[in-house]
């Protein structure tokens, strides 16, 4: 079935059902229809052909996500735009594209032309009719750019049709009945739930405002919604002062990067079954889940991120590219039909990651005899000192377990007697003090005298990148 037909056509099974809700501001199905149609039309009539580049340029709104849709149901590539961009990171956001969709009335963006939501757009209709051919990329999603440019992430029509809610077993029933849909529909992993919840007949439930966790769950009756790493470790920070009812949430995935296993067993006992840990990068998607049922019968597997979803393989491989057996840790590759394409108009960088249908995904870790993912690093996250690569993983995870540290980021900074050094940022655990001295002990005794950082500072909080994920670019300037 082509893309975006199966969305299309679950809009179209529903007209009257409630698909967004903004406020008191409600939008139907067939709503969210008609949107699609007069901004394919409106699209088309501004000269969009298949194979251009579309830029969405807008809130989290219905109009936002109808104008994506249109977009690629003309055969278009969609790009989001996010606001705030730095000229750079912008220019190469742009690159290719024919226009950019707007909120309001704006000038050109470096040179290309932007087209209003307004009257003048959604004049006409058209009947809404997939055409874009499988082998034709049909969304790119700019990485944050935290290491640089930003990296455009493709995906070509056919993966997009593969795109579900990456599961172990179907969504149960009215698990997605009311999603929360908040962040920039530039990213991925929230359109997918965002798609996942319309596929399900469920109503995506925009917050006025920045959502105030946990609160919001109860408030807005909210069933499903995903968060990063920082805003669950605030959400466990209000559960252990207060009670709120998170009874009617029935999934909560946190994602972005591992979750320190005494902090996930903390959720697990706080929040319930509703919380699962999910693993995966944009290039592919959710790649393994952890939930509570895995941990009550394999305890061990709390130190770990998950099991496959389904449709993922999963590969542990040694540095001349051959697959090692369960325990033995080395860098882990996936195999899916959902994953990118390649990055936009970078080939030797693409070369570098796909191969043979596997995605090389620059993790490190282990699998174990029963299939769960251990991660103990990244292959990019490391600090050279004299040399000797350290990985940050497992200093960051030797630190976070000491009794007085509720989170731990380790970066890497240019030293002029050691090449690199390694910064250790820490969070208290509430009501502690950490004493840089038992860091430097907890280190040692964990990974050796060479693998402790050079310095150590205590934050309130870890400053986060518009991804959501800790920002590891302020730190690196704040070890500077």
């Amino acid at each position: 079935m082509a893309f975006p037909q199966d969305l299309l056509d679950s809009l179209r099974r529903a007209p009257d059902a409630i698909a967004f809700e903004h406020g008191d501001r409600r939008v139907r199905r067939g709503e969210v229809l008609d949107l699609i149609g007069r901004f394919a039309a409106g699209l088309r009539a501004a000269g969009v052909r298949p194979g251009d580049g579309v830029g969405i340029a807008t809130g989290v709104t219905p109009e936002g996500w109808a104008a994506q849709i249109a977009a690629q149901t003309l055969g278009a590539r969609a790009v989001g735009v996010r606001e705030g961009l730095p000229p750079a990171h912008l220019a190469a956001v742009l690159d290719g594209l024919v226009a950019v969709v707007t909120d309001a009335e704006r000038p050109e963006l470096a040179g290309v032309p932007t087209l209003p939501i307004g009257p003048e757009l959604l004049a006409a209709y058209e009947e809404p009719v997939p055409c874009g051919r499988p082998e034709d990329l049909g969304w790119v999603v700019f990485t944050s750019g935290s290491t640089g440019v930003p990296k455009g992430v493709t995906y070509r029509f056919d993966a997009l049709a593969e795109f579900r809610l990456e599961q172990r077993g179907p969504v149960p029933e009215g698990e997605y009945r009311r999603f929360l849909l908040f962040g920039t529909l530039s990213s991925a992993v929230m359109v997918l739930h965002l798609q996942a919840c319309l596929l399900a007949g469920g109503t995506a439930v925009i917050p006025e405002g920045l959502p105030d966790f946990p609160w919001i769950l109860p408030r807005l009756d909210i069933t499903a919604a995903l968060v990063t790493v920082p805003r669950l470790y605030r959400i466990l920070d209000v559960l252990r002062e207060e009670k709120v009812d998170l009874s009617g949430l029935r999934t909560l995935t946190v994602a972005g990067s591992p979750v320190e296993p005494g902090l996930l067993a903390e959720g697990f006992e706080r929040i319930g079954p509703a919380l699962r840990q999910g693993y995966g990068q944009t290039e592919t998607g959710k790649l393994t889940v952890l939930d509570t049922a895995d941990v009550a019968k394999y305890p061990e597997t709390i130190a770990s991120v998950g099991y496959p979803v389904d449709g993922v393989s999963l590969e542990v491989r040694d540095a001349s590219g051959r697959a090692v057996p369960a325990g033995v840790s080395g860098e882990v590759f996936a195999r899916t039909a959902r994953s990118f394409a390649g990055y936009w108009r970078d080939p030797a960088q693409s070369g570098t990651v796909l191969a043979d249908g596997w995605v090389r995904t620059q993790d490190v870790g282990r699998l174990d005899e029963r299939g769960f993912l251990y991660l103990t690093g990244r292959s990019r996250d490391v600090v050279i000192v004299n040399a000797v690569i350290h990985y940050t993983g497992p200093i960051e995870r030797a630190l976070a377990a000491h009794r007085d540290v509720d989170q731990a980021y380790v970066v890497a900074v240019p030293d002029e007697r050691t090449g690199e050094a390694a910064h250790a940022f820490v969070v208290a655990a509430p009501g502690r003090t950490p004493d840089p001295a038992e860091l430097r002990t907890a280190v040692a005794a964990e990974l050796g005298e060479a693998a402790v950082p050079a310095s150590f500072a205590v934050l309130a909080e870890v400053p986060v990148a518009d991804s959501g994920k800790p920002d590891k670019a302020a730190l690196r300037a704040l070890a500077r």
